[in-house]
Formats: structure tokens, sequence, C-alpha cells
């Protein structure tokens, strides 16, 4: 009886211990960043999709009559696009550093690499960039992969229709609780 209570008293440690660990409190600059980084880089895809394309929606059933009932929509804010861009968005992480406002000393990750069609004007200045190494590119992904895990539905429901600063404004500050950087 002993051995059993010892082991039951064992389970519940270790069952506290990794449910506190879990639920522990979030950092803040790393998901407030993580959200902005994944509204940003899906805009920046969708901005890079001709406009003009479309994609059928809707059911492909034949009508009584013969003719079938489908909608186009753009195909940059499609579902079915932007499911397809939410599944590699948090890969771009890496270009992301921990960047400290000089003035305010406001801490936020931001993008440090130059988007592979942008212009040569697009590097940052990086003196005020903190790089420290993978491990801090890693914590943004595993950020990244939990807001996109959690809140993958919502994300494509906003994108579909809205720009980038109500989507900004509606997941990152009233979702994750941002507030306004």
């Amino acid at each position: 009886i002993n051995m059993t209570s010892w082991i039951i008293q064992m389970m519940l440690m270790l069952l506290s211990v990794f449910t506190g660990s879990s639920q522990g409190k979030r950092d803040k600059v790393l998901y407030c960043s993580a959200c902005k980084a994944i509204v940003d880089e899906l805009n920046y895809s969708i901005s890079q999709v001709d406009p003009k394309k479309t994609i059928n929606v809707g059911s492909f059933r034949l009508n009584p009559d013969g003719t079938m009932k489908d909608k186009k929509v753009p195909f940059a804010r499609s579902e079915t696009h932007l499911s397809e861009l939410l599944d590699g968005v948090c890969n771009s992480m890496s270009d992301y550093a921990l960047y400290v406002d000089p003035d305010t000393q406001h801490k936020q990750y931001r993008r440090f690499a130059p988007r592979s069609s942008g212009a040569t004007g697009d590097f940052p200045d990086f003196k005020n960039f903190q790089f420290d190494g993978p491990e801090a590119s890693n914590d943004l992904k595993f950020a990244c992969e939990t807001v996109v895990e959690e809140l993958e539905d919502e994300i494509i429901t906003m994108l579909s229709r809205d720009s980038r600063e109500s989507v900004h404004k509606e997941l990152c500050n009233r979702m994750i609780h941002c507030g306004d950087p």
C-alpha cells in the first residue's frame, strides 16, 4: 500500500509540474512579434499574387438542368491559398531578430533579411538588432507555430476579407492581447 500511494504522489507531482510549465505565462514580446510577423508575411505573400487570378469555389455538383453552380473568387485571398501559405509561414521566422528601439527601448522581433524580390534598399540598420543565435529564431518559430495552430481558422477568415491593418488589430491586439506598439 505504501508503494501505491508513493506512485500516486509521484504521478500527481509530475502531472502538476508538466501542467504548470505548459500553462506558464507566454512571453508577450515573443508571441506578439510572432503574430505581427504572421500577418506581415501572409500579406506580403498575398500581394505577390496576380490580382486577376481566380479560383472556382462552391459545389461541383450538376444542377437538374445540367449547369454547375460555382463561384469565382480572387485566388490571393481564397481559403485554399491562405491554407497553403499558413503551412509554410513559420519557416520565415529565421529572417527575424529581436529589435530594441533606441529611443523607447521597446523590444519586438522584426524582419532583418530583405525579401527575395525586394530592392536593395530593404536592408535595416543592424545596430539595434540582437542576434542571439538559432535559439532565438527557434523560439520565434515555435511561437509562430503555436499561434497558427491555435488560431488557424480565425487567421484564414480574417485574411480572406481584410487587409493587414485590420487583421493585425483584430488578431494580435484582441486575441493575443498585444496592445498597439
